[in-house]
């Protein structure tokens, strides 16, 4: 299991080798293919094909949350390659396992580098992203 230290590390440790804060270009650079489609209610899933890792992003969401999720699959992506995730089957990101809430930690670190002077606030990830209080309440 990962832990919150770890997490903010794994993070720190992406953002200073790519030198860029957005999820799309690490995972450009990590060989990850970011494909949107229409998942109806699945915000998003990540999956291997023949070994080809790929963020699954649904096309029919805000920019906000094609964000988010981008961030949350790249986290399962590094921080779960070999665990089978279960596709976010709603409009929220309400963790229902451990590797769920690792990977909206992940989210929000991530989130929270976003831009040199926009870096976003606790409540900005629960309202805008979609983050859920349960988690960031009990981690920051």
């Amino acid at each position: 299991m990962c832990c919150l230290v770890d997490i903010k590390q794994r993070v720190k440790s992406l953002v200073d080798k790519y030198d860029t804060h957005d999820p799309f270009k690490i995972a450009n650079q990590l060989g990850i293919h970011v494909i949107y489609e229409q998942l109806g209610e699945t915000l998003g899933y990540f999956s291997k094909l023949y070994r080809i890792p790929i963020v699954h992003i649904n096309e029919n969401t805000t920019k906000e949350q094609q964000l988010a999720t981008c961030c949350h699959e790249l986290g399962h992506a590094i921080l779960h390659p070999n665990e089978n995730t279960s596709f976010l089957k709603s409009k929220t990101y309400f963790p229902t396992s451990r590797i769920e809430k690792e990977a909206n930690l992940f989210a929000f670190e991530l989130l929270s580098y976003q831009g040199s002077n926009q870096i976003i606030t606790v409540q900005e990830a629960i309202k805008d992203y979609q983050i859920p209080e349960q988690i960031l309440s009990k981690n920051f």
